[in-house]
């Protein structure tokens, strides 16, 4: 590792699947989006360009879903079956990034985290933010 605070290891549940991501603006790129696709999945992501994500090992054990357009590709474990990132639909230039497979980060980190609007896509027209999601330990 290097002493760049924007390069993190990272890896799904059962760590077949192990990377290096350089994110593209540390953690302040941190959403959510109400899509149906993400609603129902729930993660926390990241952004990252498409060149600053480096496979370490387990690449060959992702699969692949794609839905709708088909623009966005997301990957999951064939393992356990966690999603570690996909190719941004509103973005294609960058990948969201799992923030619960990176080391030592959690997304319960993180007090409020945007929630982007993606049942009003930016590639469909007019959007905006849906609101902030506040965590509130219990």
């Amino acid at each position: 590792m290097t002493d760049d605070p924007n390069l993190h290891d990272a890896a799904c549940h059962c760590g077949t699947v192990r990377f290096r991501v350089r994110l593209a603006d540390g953690f302040n790129t941190i959403r959510r989006c109400d899509c149906s696709f993400c609603r129902m999945r729930g993660a926390v992501v990241v952004s990252a360009r498409l060149g600053d994500l480096e496979f370490l090992s387990g690449q060959e054990n992702l699969t692949l879903y794609q839905f709708n357009t088909g623009t966005a590709k997301h990957w999951f474990c064939k393992t356990c079956g966690i999603y570690t990132h996909h190719q941004r639909r509103s973005d294609p230039s960058q990948y969201g990034v799992n923030v619960a497979c990176i080391n030592g980060v959690s997304p319960f980190d993180f007090p409020e985290v945007i929630v982007n609007d993606g049942v009003h896509h930016p590639a469909d027209g007019p959007s905006g933010i849906a609101g902030v999601l506040r965590y509130s330990p219990a």
